[in-house]
């Protein structure tokens, strides 16, 4: 799992992917798939990534990492997966940004309004 992971280009390293795998982040067919699960051709994962919730259906299987366009041919996104990403995303655009102004190290005051935006106060 791991190393088709690493070679689907999820995750930067087989560390990262086989870490992912411990903390359940990884689902193959509704169960937690462990580092060294065998994957299938057909088999519908769920990965939990930094840049969002995937949802894939395995087409190919490989052990080498090779270029992005090849690594995409691998898997297959889900419709409901797509949307999924898509909501997350629009959520996280429409959450609150604090700027400081970006001239040096943020004030006493802006280092407050941090705090409060992120729910610290």
């Amino acid at each position: 799992m791991d190393k088709w992971l690493w070679a689907a280009r999820f995750f930067k390293t087989r560390a990262l992917a086989a870490r992912a795998c411990d903390l359940g982040r990884v689902l193959a067919n509704g169960i937690v798939a462990k580092p060294a699960r065998e994957v299938r051709a057909g088999d519908q994962l769920r990965v939990e990534t930094p840049a969002g919730p995937f949802e894939v259906e395995v087409l190919v299987l490989s052990e080498v990492r090779g270029p992005s366009a090849i690594a995409q041919t691998l898997y297959r996104e889900t419709e409901a997966g797509r949307a999924l990403r898509a909501k997350l995303a629009e959520e996280r655009e429409s959450r609150p940004h604090f700027d400081f102004g970006g001239e040096g190290r943020p004030s006493k005051r802006d280092r407050r309004d941090l705090d409060r935006l992120r729910g610290r106060i």
